[in-house]
């Protein structure tokens, strides 16, 4: 501030005299008596009362908060303080008051234009406060890769911070469009909505990606019903239309809505609500990317996880998979039950482990599966089964072979027969009722590696509660103990199954995978696949009965 001529440098100085040099100065001035009432004003003052109503102020009569404040100053004994006592709008503009005592008891009020500042205060709070909520709407809609979640957490974020209500409409799903709309302070909905998109100014072209229309071209009154949520119920006033970019595609439009009784959206909001809608688009986008992989992933995955099992004509099937990662679901071992036609028919069963582990393992693993399954006509003959596959995977690309377990299942009285093949597979163990624990007596050579292959089966039975082991080298090649070096090993399963004698499949099963599990601790491991083939303590007598051929009467 330059001090008007013959003027104290300081407006504070209590000697100040009313002169003619202060009606010189720039800023507003006021001189007011104890009671508040104008003594003099200079120039610039008596302009700014004049205009502060629009050119029909009186020019004596002062603002309400300038009386508060030199109510305040008259009432305090004592030194006027430094800096300025007061703040407010005369008019459009913002101005502090500043007091000097003055000998008489009066008081000067120079008022200091202070609009620009308080302009520049309040727009840098307002990117301050956008800067937040993009963070906040970054780190709030990327955190979730559910698509409608992520519409109702957008929508929601908007109602607090954009508008009065939101709504987040996505792409139609045959007729009907998927609507998320949310009033500030309540809960998102979700609704499925069958409308004109055209009746809606600008949301045809927000939906296909196309820059938003100006809110000024928006009638708020011509909006449907539907626009309007449920608890909004005071007039629209005005309306904002943006797109919801996507990844290549629209991810849908975003409404925001503002009563009547707020202000309009101003330029910079429209431009903040298209900043918001990009993100809000991109969380959108990616959500829906990965629920149509997952999708996918899921299709494609249904025929490589391992079968439920159950019972089957009289014989009771168990099964366990764990892969070597423990995020992934398949990998290189399988395992299947092939139902025969009825009682009488061989039930097929396989086991394999296909050399590798995780996906590239569990490629060549559904080509097998689906090889075997072709091949089922023929699956009374272990050999050729294992003849054709081997061709088959020696004449394919993969360059990985697999060791297999064959066995053909069938009930006859309340004995289990069992026909086992092994294609360079450990052979089965077989848990007898007494506790023994014996080794099909079968051996071969593995698929897939060379030109032939070459084949022994053993056909064994099981008296009732009695069980056939399948496992996968996982299980005995587990690394693991007291130093963490040491192998499972045959001989602790075979100690295993002997206290497992009696026990059903699914119990003998799941007692082999944990005490696998507890020898690894938190060691890396290969996939480890289990299946349990048990003959029954008791038999339905259905299943007698149903038993046809030679062997249809009880042994």
């Amino acid at each position: 501030m330059i001090p008007s001529p013959g003027f104290p440098a300081h407006p504070c100085d209590g000697r100040v005299s009313v002169g003619p040099s202060w009606k010189d100065a720039p800023y507003p001035v006021l001189v007011l008596d104890p009671s508040g009432a104008v003594l003099d004003a200079n120039p610039p003052a008596r302009l700014l009362l004049t205009d502060r109503h629009g050119g029909g102020g009186p020019p004596d009569v002062v603002p309400s908060w300038l009386t508060d404040a030199h109510r305040s100053v008259t009432d305090t004994t004592g030194t006027t303080p430094a800096g300025p006592s007061a703040a407010g709008e005369i008019g459009d503009r913002f101005f502090e008051a500043h007091p000097s005592r003055l000998e008489d008891g009066s008081v000067m009020w120079w008022l200091v234009d202070g609009t620009g500042r308080r302009r520049a205060e309040t727009s840098l709070q307002s990117v301050r406060e956008q800067a937040r909520t993009r963070a906040l709407v970054s780190s709030t809609l990327l955190s979730s890769l559910n698509v409608p979640r992520c519409a109702e957490v957008a929508a929601q974020l908007a109602a607090e911070h954009l508008a009065d209500a939101a709504l987040v409409v996505l792409p139609p799903v045959g007729r009907r469009y998927p609507v998320t709309h949310a009033v500030r302070g309540g809960p998102a909905v979700h609704a499925s909505r069958q409308f004109d998109p055209r009746a809606v100014a600008g949301l045809v072209e927000a939906l296909q990606g196309f820059p938003p229309v100006p809110t000024r071209w928006i009638d708020p009154g011509s909006l449907p019903g539907w626009v309007v949520p449920k608890g909004f119920d005071r007039p629209v006033g005005s309306v904002i239309i943006t797109p919801l970019p996507g990844h290549g595609v629209s991810a849908g439009a975003l409404i925001l809505l503002r009563s009547s009784t707020e202000r309009a959206f101003s330029p910079d909001e429209e431009a903040f609500a298209r900043l918001f809608a990009a993100r809000a688009g991109a969380a959108l986008s990616a959500a829906r990317l990965y629920s149509e992989q997952s999708a996918i992933t899921t299709t494609l995955m249904r025929d490589l996880l391992p079968p439920t099992l159950e019972s089957l004509h009289g014989v009771e099937y168990a099964g366990r998979y764990r892969a070597a990662s423990d995020h992934e679901r398949v990998g290189g071992d399988f395992y299947d039950v092939h139902p025969g036609a009825d009682a009488s028919k061989e039930t097929f069963v396989v086991l394999g482990d296909v050399a590798g582990k995780g996906l590239e393992a569990a490629v060549l693993t559904g080509k097998i599966r689906n090889t075997l399954h072709a091949l089922l006509p023929l699956a009374s003959d272990h050999e050729q089964v294992l003849t054709l596959l081997n061709g088959a995977l020696l004449s394919s690309h993969h360059t990985r072979f697999a060791t297999l377990v064959l066995a053909s299942v069938r009930r006859e009285g309340h004995r289990v027969r069992l026909r086992v093949t092994s294609a360079g597979h450990m052979p089965p163990l077989i848990i007898r009722a007494d506790g023994r624990v014996e080794e099909a007596a079968t051996h071969g050579t593995l698929v897939g590696a060379l030109p032939s292959v070459s084949v022994r089966t053993a056909e064994e039975v099981l008296a009732p509660g009695e069980t056939c082991l399948l496992y996968t080298d996982g299980i005995t090649e587990a690394r693991g103990g007291p130093l963490g070096d040491e192998l499972f090993g045959e001989d602790r399963l075979r100690q295993a199954l002997v206290e497992c004698a009696g026990m059903p499949g699914d119990a003998i099963v799941e007692r082999v995978q944990m005490l696998a599990a507890q020898w690894l601790g938190r060691g890396r491991h290969d996939d480890m696949a289990t299946l349990a083939v048990s003959a029954p303590r008791t038999v339905p007598t259905a299943d007698v009965v149903g038993v046809g051929g030679p062997h249809g009467r009880n042994t």
